[in-house]
């Protein structure tokens, strides 16, 4: 049974109730197109009912922290912004009393890139709630400060802590190194090249686009920018980027670890992917030469009709 003919089997027993789009792309073509239709949300907001088609943009919510990376690798290799190595606080020197702590003077951006900030921050708790980590943070007077001081719980590098903030100081660092909005930078020099010329992203009450979750894509310009990781960069990224951020940095869990904003297999099959809320999924690998995109309107739910997609274009 090929892969088509696997994805349709799943949808017939409804063991993917909510899948919006899918796209599978091996060898560089598109391979397997499905659209669904469902209730959706935009980061919170009821957008009804939906018949998804090739042409409607989609929520990629944490997704969008995977493509920043991506953003981050072209200003880097531009010479647009810091390296990894480089102070994280200090590229916010407004913050002077953060800036003189000594504790939050060893983070760098790398421990931003990597989720390994030390600072306290939970995100376990439904994107509803307030005291949500990223809530907390969308709703502070200055979402840049409010990350940066957050109490210090452990040594910086040593323990992933998922964290929406420190993709927002990632979004941050591009658009003051860069001079432009993050969402127009992207679009210049990322989005352009690959003939993306439809998007959105969400901004919060400050106007600022929201790094960490506000992107939207058609699902077939998501797996474009899949193939470009596949591609290694085709010189849109650097791809000594593409490597570095593929790079496996600390365990998540066994098998399992992180990377520059993307998570890592390191088990047998070895994969990359960008994974976010309510089932929006982008999965690269190489060996295979696959790239699949995933949308779909499971948001805070635990069900996954993207775990079952993904389940048959695999085969596992």
């Amino acid at each position: 049974m090929g892969v088509a003919e696997r994805v349709d089997e799943v949808v017939r027993a409804g063991r993917a109730p909510q899948l919006h789009g899918l796209v599978v792309m091996r060898g560089g073509r598109v391979e397997v197109e499905r659209y669904g239709a469902g209730r959706d949300h935009h980061l919170g907001e009821d957008l009804g009912h939906v018949v998804f088609g090739r042409d409607t943009l989609h929520d990629l919510r944490s997704v969008s922290k995977s493509v920043v990376a991506l953003v981050y690798g072209v200003a880097l290799g531009e010479g647009l912004v810091p390296g990894p190595g480089e102070s994280l606080v200090g590229q916010f020197p407004e913050y002077r009393d953060l800036g003189a702590d000594p504790e939050r003077g060893r983070l760098t951006v790398e421990h931003a890139l990597t989720m390994t900030l030390g600072l306290e921050w939970d995100e376990s708790l439904p994107y509803t709630d307030p005291a949500n980590g990223e809530i907390a943070m969308e709703l502070a007077p200055d979402r840049y400060r409010h990350v940066l001081g957050r109490p210090i719980v452990e040594a910086p590098g040593e323990r992933w802590n998922y964290c929406g903030g420190a993709s927002a100081l990632i979004g941050a660092i591009i658009a003051r190194g860069t001079g432009r909005p993050l969402e127009e930078y992207a679009a210049e020099r990322l989005f352009k090249p690959l003939g993306i010329s439809r998007y959105a992203w969400g901004k919060g009450s400050d106007g600022v686009a929201a790094a960490a979750s506000g992107l939207r894509l058609r699902p077939v310009d998501l797996a474009a920018i899949g193939q470009l990781v596949l591609d290694g960069g085709r010189d849109i990224v650097p791809g000594a980027w593409i490597q570095e951020m593929s790079r496996p940095r600390v365990v998540i869990e066994d098998g399992f670890e992180y990377g520059y904003q993307w998570y890592l297999s390191t088990g047998e099959r070895r994969w990359a992917e960008g994974i976010g809320n309510g089932g929006q999924r982008l999965l690269v690998v190489p060996e295979e030469g696959l790239v699949v995109a995933v949308t779909a309107g499971e948001y805070d739910q635990a069900h996954s009709s993207a775990g079952a997609v993904l389940d048959a274009v695999l085969d596992r």
